[in-house]
């Protein structure tokens, strides 16, 4: 379909993502009324409501039921951008995210070292505690593990790479599934030298705590693949 005979309410999708560019609404932020924006774009409610609902799908924005439309907590990001939720969950599958994200987890880790804020730090430093309490404490950790990498990727301040936590979530969730916590205790270690390295500012030693925290966990799936 040629940009001429697209429908008027696919080009109204375009208008609203251009106005919450141009006026910088962030996650989380209110975007106008469907009359207020029927008016602003000259077009009726109806082409409104259905460019709504393609953004919706698009995970751009999410309306909520006597509140309004706001701005997706992160906006065009899928929770499946590697449409893996029909995936085969199984441990090649596992070995398969893995090897995605050795080559991409080292290069944040040696970004985030490099350019944390003192804020940032922190904040891993206490995730880090967290996700210990949770294993030593018997309790799911899943959640937590996931968040501490996701600190990690929004460390690095590459604007690209916290698109790419979903992946980094699939892998974790079926990671912790496949070893049924047997590696906690190595969980609790390497994530301390992780977030050592990226608090010590050494990228070097960021990257390769990364490599060597991943490269354990491929490690032992690929042993009880072999069993």
């Amino acid at each position: 379909m040629t940009n001429e005979t697209k429908p008027l309410s696919v080009a109204v999708e375009e208008q609203i993502i251009r106005i919450i560019k141009e006026n910088e609404l962030r996650p989380g932020d209110r975007l106008d009324t469907e009359m207020e924006l029927s008016r602003r774009l000259g077009v009726g409610r109806g082409t409104v409501r259905e460019a709504i609902k393609g953004l919706v799908s698009r995970n751009i924005l999410v309306v909520r039921q006597g509140s309004g439309t706001f701005i997706s907590p992160r906006p065009g990001v899928s929770d499946d951008p590697l449409g893996l939720t029909f995936a085969k969950q199984d441990r090649q599958l596992a070995l398969d995210l893995l090897d995605v994200r050795l080559m991409l987890e080292p290069e944040m880790a040696a970004m985030a070292a490099d350019r944390a804020t003192d804020y940032e730090l922190k904040r891993l430093e206490a995730q880090c505690a967290k996700v210990e309490r949770f294993i030593r404490g018997e309790r799911v950790y899943q959640q937590e593990d996931v968040e501490l990498h996701r600190c990690i990727a929004l460390a690095s301040h590459n604007q690209v790479v916290g698109t790419l936590v979903p992946v980094i979530h699939s892998s974790a969730s079926l990671n912790i599934d496949l070893t049924r916590n047997e590696l906690k205790e190595n969980t609790i270690r390497s994530h301390r030298e992780l977030v050592n390295a990226i608090r010590g500012r050494d990228p070097q030693r960021a990257r390769y705590a990364m490599i060597l925290h991943l490269a354990e966990n491929r490690r032992y799936l690929q042993g009880t693949q072999q069993e």
